[in-house]
């Protein structure tokens, strides 16, 4: 039987929560209603994943009070809340990889010695064909997709009773494919009054799935807003406080120079499982390449095996200088000081902030300095240059900190990202490598990385840009390199590509040895503009298509 709709679910008042000197909610009242979606957004930092860590019964509030269906509730364990009927699906899952669907599922609910496994199967089997899922209950969980998963860990937590759903990010590691999928599920679900609230930083999703969206702002509620009142500029801006321009520019490319070709590459990950196979492209200067792909689809093997910081089993990293006259040097196989005393101006932004990029117990001077310390006598480390780095970039990207000298581990992970970004371009570099640089960052401060992006371009960088909104990649980046399974699945042209077409390439499968991103002759057909160059590269086969090529059936699977 379906559960009223439009009957208040949960009712949070005056919810404040603190961690030591920093205050995460401050009085946030919300409410959530029986057959509806609501967004919960806000910046990155803004108290949405806490807030509902507390619904969930992971924290427990210091003030406030939580009423379910009209009743007063005491939530201090996620046994508790699913005892209430309330399920939260978290960015990282919490599954078993050996065992089966149906075996996480039960796993830890109350029962006799011998399981009932047909009952148990037929339970799961009734939620599936309801709501549309697709989950088989003998599947061991190493064998699923991410979206698979996902799906699993849904259907686990209506199989426990759960009538109030919360998703945390539910489409950062989801094609376009696989997020249609999961927003038809969750309209059915909302159609059977199910209340949901979804976790999320996708304006344009946002307004796809949502009834209602709830801001908040350092961690105080801001708003509710009918989403069929809204529009994503008036969200942004209810986010942030103040106006915004959501612009990317993306200047056509001029004077394209060769910087980079990789080829034949292949390596391993750190437990020994082959990550790369055989990947070959080439990125040229005054051009933004886009890296795309699933989670785990080779993305930080790739940037980290160009930078010397990965171990490689084969292939080539041929680097080619700006100074005229200049040998192209193979990189591969090198560390990133031997890179450099080659005098190969490469800078990298990695995935990892803290770990890899930066030193959290130093200040924003001593970390600018890690790319020059070698550059003073024997003895002495010359300082004063770091720190004029550190203030420019401290002013140009605006990272709140209370000095130059703040150990970068007490920033903020926004802050934190603006200060790695801001070093990196800093060296002015041939080839600047991105992982996931606006990860954290709020609206505005994301369009000014953007925006450098652009401005590295213009002045002749090849920029290699890893990110996981597919929108932005299509707005920002020239190319974009798909990547399924450590293998190149296609190379296409930005311009003129979907993204439901770049989630299929995503799950491509793993195909033949690839070798796409050449640039080579321009089709007759291109030849008076140049603009549909690299229209689809897929499987390795033919790197150059014109756009009558690709539309009239050419390579597209």
């Amino acid at each position: 039987m379906s559960i009223e709709k439009n009957k208040i679910a949960v009712k949070m008042k005056n919810i404040t929560k603190t961690f030591g000197a920093v205050t995460a909610n401050k009085d946030v009242s919300l409410e959530v209603y029986r057959g509806e979606i609501l967004s919960l957004l806000g910046e990155n930092g803004s108290g949405k994943t806490t807030l509902m860590n507390m619904l969930s019964g992971i924290y427990y509030p210091d003030s406030g009070e939580i009423e379910i269906d009209g009743k007063a509730a005491s939530i201090s364990s996620p046994k508790d809340a699913f005892e209430l009927g309330i399920g939260m699906i978290h960015q990282h899952f919490k599954l078993i990889d050996v065992f089966t669907s149906a075996e996480n599922i039960i796993l830890g609910l109350p029962g006799g010695a011998l399981l009932d496994m047909k009952s148990v199967y037929a339970g799961i089997e009734k939620i599936c064909e309801k709501y549309g899922f697709d989950v088989d209950p003998k599947r061991k969980v190493y064998t699923m997709s991410v979206s698979q998963k996902q799906e699993l860990e849904i259907v686990k937590a209506l199989y426990r009773g759960a009538e109030i759903l919360i998703l945390d990010e539910p489409t950062a590691v989801l094609t376009p494919q696989e997020t249609k999928k999961l927003f038809d599920v969750l309209r059915n679900m909302k159609n059977d009054g199910k209340a949901i609230v979804i976790i999320t930083h996708k304006l344009n999703e946002v307004m796809e799935i949502s009834d209602r969206v709830a801001i908040l702002r350092r961690g105080e509620f801001v708003t509710s807003i009918d989403t069929k009142s809204a529009n994503e500029k008036m969200l942004a801006e209810a986010m942030v406080g103040q106006k915004l321009e959501l612009n990317i520019r993306r200047p056509e490319p001029k004077d394209e120079k060769l910087r980079l070709s990789v080829s034949g590459l292949s390596c391993r990950n750190s437990d020994g499982v082959p990550a790369l196979s055989d990947v070959s492209f080439d990125a040229y200067g005054g051009e933004i390449l886009g890296i795309a792909g699933v989670s785990g689809s080779g993305q930080k093997e790739l940037l980290e095996a160009i930078a010397g910081l990965q171990q490689t089993d084969s292939g080539k990293i041929i680097f080619y200088p700006e100074k005229e006259g200049s040998e192209p040097e193979n990189i591969i196989g090198m560390n990133p000081r031997k890179i450099r005393e080659m005098g190969v101006a490469l800078s990298f932004v990695p995935e990892d902030r803290l770990g890899m990029g930066l030193v959290g117990s130093m200040g924003m001077t001593e970390n600018m300095m890690l790319k020059s310390y070698d550059a003073g006598a024997p003895v002495f480390i010359h300082k004063k240059e770091p720190e004029k780095t550190a203030e420019r970039v401290k002013n140009e990207l605006d990272v709140v900190t209370p000095n130059l000298e703040t150990p970068v581990r007490r920033l903020s992970g926004g802050n934190v990202q603006k200060v790695l970004v801001g070093r990196e371009i800093s060296e002015a570099p041939s080839v600047l490598m991105t992982a996931y640089a606006v990860r954290g960052l709020d609206i505005n401060t994301s369009y000014a990385i953007y925006d450098l992006l652009d401005r590295q371009k213009e002045r002749g960088v090849a920029v290699i840009y890893v990110g996981e909104d597919l929108d932005v990649m299509l707005a920002l980046c020239d190319r974009i390199l798909v990547l399924c399974g450590g293998r190149v699945s296609a190379v296409v042209d930005a311009r003129n590509v979907t993204k439901e077409e770049i989630g299929l390439y995503m799950t491509a499968g793993s195909g033949g040895g690839a070798s796409a991103g050449k640039k080579d002759e321009v089709s007759a057909n291109d030849e008076d503009t140049g603009k549909d160059k690299d229209k689809v590269s897929a499987n390795g086969e033919g790197d150059k298509k014109s756009a009558s090529d690709a539309e009239g059936g050419g390579e597209k699977e």
